[in-house]
């Protein structure tokens, strides 16, 4: 009789026909998924297999737009979701409306997004964030939260920009069912090995009750980050030929794209992509589908042009363009860029698709674009040291350039300093066309802290052209810390000495401005968080939420809470001097 092992999980909800959505499970042994909606809408699939586990990605078709149903798994025939006496409100599917007629108000949408969730409750089991030592988590809180509130708005969707499990960052119960496995004394020692050692951290972080709940009723789109393989992940070539001389990471590399395509890209994908993913159509047509997945994850680790991670979600009028920043890296000193060509001239074409077709563009990348200046110009000028702009590529500058791009997490956009400036030319040619969207955000994570950042302002576009206000959105983390002299220190880069040391920096290392200057307007803000963008038409607005411990548990605490938009949103301000 076949269990239910890990979710459901709502993921892809079709906002064009609004009448189809994917729901991902894993069970425990071979069988047919089904979900069952109570409107009558359903879908079922044969489970496929990697790795012993047994997995299904249903497609549930017949929904009425605008609606909101409840709906329960069956594996074989029998009610596996919810469980019996469960204590959650019931899992549904929400489909949007349609507008009846071109003039009709397009319905409001609700971005949440974050990143960086240290899955671990805390070892001593005591009280959600009483003795959890990062504080509570902000994914939980806001599930008990809509949990317990049947008439608390959802967002429509949820976006994870990365680092969704640490797999070089285990919790004590995950490193005590790795020693059952192996000898920890061993590399990679209590990092995650293999492919069912990354099942484990799904396990853990998927398994919480109030964040299964959550994830069965709210769609989610993901992306990954370093953690999610290792810390800084494809930093530079001499990082990637350091750690490929290890006995261990060929198979952590491989059994990370494994499981990521398993976890987490498969409930990216819309139906027809998926009817049309070979490697979905493998997977089902084997009574295991382990080698077929290997082979793809060896290819696309080997050569990243093999396979594209990134993809393009619609929900009514907004556009999201979720951004592989990690696996796409070109990383040769003379030609570095944050994304392979292909993968730059794929972004550009969905940027700039059907110029008036969107209100508000959104890009997600888990690295952000526009960083604190004193990070920004230490980023260009590490960049510059090791490409050989002092003494050559050999010399001692460069060794010093790359020890301190690895010890200090140097690898954002500015660390690709062309790239950084093809990014800001998209934008700008976006936000500045005659059809431009109301907005142009960034959506990022990584740093541990949150913040909103803005190119400055400059004169109106010629001949009145609309302009898109531009933003840098940056939330994380959803469940993790930052020490407090890192905390001093992003204070200091934002600052005004932080930015004068910038420059001196950017002196040194012959870099030159960048083509725009930008400025903070919020934040930065640090704990637990979690930002959601409320777009109705052409107005956008931006709220910030905190998890805090308090007597009466723990709670979500508005930070921030304002309108984006208005009827003069400002353009790029060119740059030429700092």
């Amino acid at each position: 009789m076949a269990g239910l092992r890990l979710g459901p999980l709502l993921r892809y909800v079709d906002w064009e026909a609004a009448s189809t959505a994917t729901v991902w499970v894993e069970a425990d042994r071979p069988c047919t998924a089904e979900v069952r909606c109570a409107d009558g809408a359903s879908g079922s699939s044969r489970t496929f297999a990697v790795g012993g586990h047994h997995y299904a990605l249903v497609v549930v078709s017949g929904l009425t737009p605008g609606s909101t149903t409840a709906y329960e798994v069956l594996l074989d025939d029998r009610t596996v979701w919810p469980p019996a006496q469960y204590g959650f409100p019931p899992s549904t599917i929400t489909a949007p409306p349609i507008s009846g007629a071109a003039e009709a108000a397009p319905p409001t949408v609700r971005v949440a997004f974050g990143s960086c969730r240290w899955a671990a409750p805390p070892a001593d089991g005591g009280l959600p964030g009483r003795s959890d030592p990062v504080g509570p988590d902000a994914l939980d809180t806001l599930a008990a939260r809509l949990a317990a509130d049947p008439d608390a708005v959802r967002p429509d969707v949820l976006l994870l920009l990365g680092d969704q499990v640490y797999a070089d960052e285990t919790s004590e119960a995950t490193r005590h069912r790795l020693a059952a496995r192996r000898d920890l004394a061993e590399p990679p020692g209590a990092e995650v090995a293999d492919y069912d050692e990354y099942t484990c951290l799904y396990d853990e972080s998927w398994r919480d009750p109030e964040v299964r709940w959550l994830l069965s009723t709210v769609p989610s789109c993901m992306i990954f980050d370093d953690h999610d393989v290792i810390d800084d992940w494809n930093t530079s070539a001499a990082w990637l030929a350091s750690v490929s001389a290890t006995s261990w990471w060929h198979e952590r590399i491989v059994s990370g794209l494994m499981s990521y395509w398993v976890y987490q890209h498969l409930g990216n994908l819309s139906p027809a992509e998926l009817a049309a993913d070979p490697l979905h159509a493998a997977v089902h047509a084997t009574p295991d589908g382990t080698e077929a997945v290997r082979r793809f994850a060896a290819e696309a680790a080997a050569d990243p042009t093999r396979t594209r991670w990134s993809y393009r979600r619609i929900f009514g009028r907004v556009r999201l363009l979720m951004v592989d920043s990690r696996a796409a890296r070109v990383l040769d000193e003379e030609q570095r860029a944050m994304l392979h060509p292909q993968e730059a001239r794929w972004l550009r074409e969905e940027a700039l698709s059907a110029p008036g077709s969107c209100d508000h563009l959104l890009i997600g990348t888990s690295l952000p674009w526009l960083l604190p200046p004193l990070v920004h110009d230490a980023e260009q000028w590490s960049a510059a040291l090791c490409r050989g702009e002092r003494g050559g590529a050999d010399g001692r500058w460069a060794r010093i350039g790359e020890s301190l791009r690895r010890r200090s997490d140097l690898e954002h956009w500015a660390a690709f300093p062309e790239s950084f400036e093809q990014l800001t030319e998209l934008i700008r040619e976006v936000a500045e066309g005659p059809e431009a969207p109301a907005t142009v955000c960034v959506l990022s994570g990584d740093v541990h802290h949150a913040y909103i950042a803005e190119p400055n302002p400059s004169a109106p576009s010629p001949g009145g052209t609309p302009a898109a206000r531009v933003l840098q959105l940056t939330c994380s983390p959803v469940h993790n810390s930052i020490p407090a002299p890192l905390r001093a220190g992003f204070r200091f880069a934002w600052s005004g000495a932080g930015r004068r040391l910038g420059r001196l920096l950017a002196r040194h290392g012959r870099t030159g401005p960048p083509s725009i200057r930008w400025h903070r307007t919020g934040g930065p803000w640090f704990g637990n968080q979690l930002m959601t963008l409320t777009l109705s038409g052409r107005k956008a607005a931006l709220s910030l939420v905190q998890a805090k411990s308090r007597r009466t548990g723990t709670v979500l605490e508005l930070a921030f809470d304002r309108p984006l938009t208005d009827d003069t949103p400002p353009t790029f301000s060119q740059s030429t001097k700092r």
